[in-house]
């Protein structure tokens, strides 16, 4: 098979998987149809649909790659689950106020376990579980785990306005497609289930949510780390602390997503709204 060909072939399965569940959720949605309402920025209502369908859809198209081991698949559609389980729980039990690691770290400190140290011990734990299969030496594991356990937090932080997350994970997936080999191949599945739900997000009718913005960083991290020798995954694990860093840090992101040419990017295909 032309390697190209199998990155499309994936990428279209994720999309046409997603589209699938996405419209199957809105048609029969799972336990209370409220539950998955929310309120966004514009304080218009969306749901929380797109994301889900998002994480079934990437998984999906990952568990049937051709090309790709087991092993290799067995880690990433586990991660990207594990990621999407605990965001979903985070969706439906998270507290406004209690954002960010350090808030977290606090709490856990003080044994109270939020619902956003439920993300942080599940999916670092399915990061690093998902590495110890991806990875032969222990080092190596250690760093896939926060490769994989990163990309997640790091999707998620930019879920914060319409489409920001899902071109999130296009921009950062495209430059895993000019590899050859089986991380190209899982990288292009949440490429292509962000992409299937990208216009909805924009236009303000789903959003990814904790659940398919942890679950498609999840997928892509695993992709990466598949992929990575050493060096790079000295780099992506540096990187994505980075960003966790960064996060923590009040007007670290709004500075970055003012910058004119992010903006432009960022703003692109949006529906603009007077306040914001």
């Amino acid at each position: 098979m032309n390697p190209r060909s199998g990155y499309v072939s994936v990428a279209a399965a994720a999309a046409a998987a997603t589209r699938a569940a996405y419209q199957q959720l809105r048609r029969r949605p799972p336990v209370e149809a409220r539950m998955w309402q929310r309120t966004n920025y514009a304080g218009r209502g969306v749901e929380l649909y797109g994301g889900l369908a998002a994480a079934a859809g990437a998984a999906t198209a990952m568990a049937a790659a051709r090309g790709v081991s087991v092993r290799a698949r067995v880690a990433a559609v586990g991660a990207a689950l594990a990621a999407g389980a605990c965001g979903a729980y985070d969706d439906q039990k998270g507290v406004p106020g209690e954002r960010g690691f350090a808030a977290h770290l606090e709490a856990l400190r003080e044994r109270r376990l939020t619902s956003g140290g439920v993300k942080l011990l599940g999916i670092g734990a399915a990061g690093l579980a998902a590495g110890v299969l991806l990875k032969a030496r222990p080092l190596d594991q250690v760093l896939a785990g926060v490769v994989i356990a990163g990309s997640a937090h790091a999707v998620n932080l930019a879920d914060v306005a319409p489409g920001r997350a899902a071109k999130a994970v296009i921009t950062a997936g495209l430059p895993g497609l000019l590899r050859r080999g089986p991380g190209a191949v899982l990288a292009s599945a949440p490429l292509g289930a962000a992409a299937a739900v990208l216009g909805d997000d924009l236009h303000e009718r789903t959003m990814l949510g904790d659940a398919g913005a942890h679950a498609l960083g999840a997928a892509l991290g695993a992709a990466l780390a598949f992929a990575d020798g050493r060096g790079a995954l000295v780099t992506h694990a540096a990187l994505v602390v980075a960003l966790a860093a960064a996060g923590d840090r009040a007007g670290a992101g709004q500075r970055f997503w003012s910058a004119p040419v992010v903006r432009r990017f960022d703003a692109w295909g949006r529906t603009p709204h007077p306040n914001g």
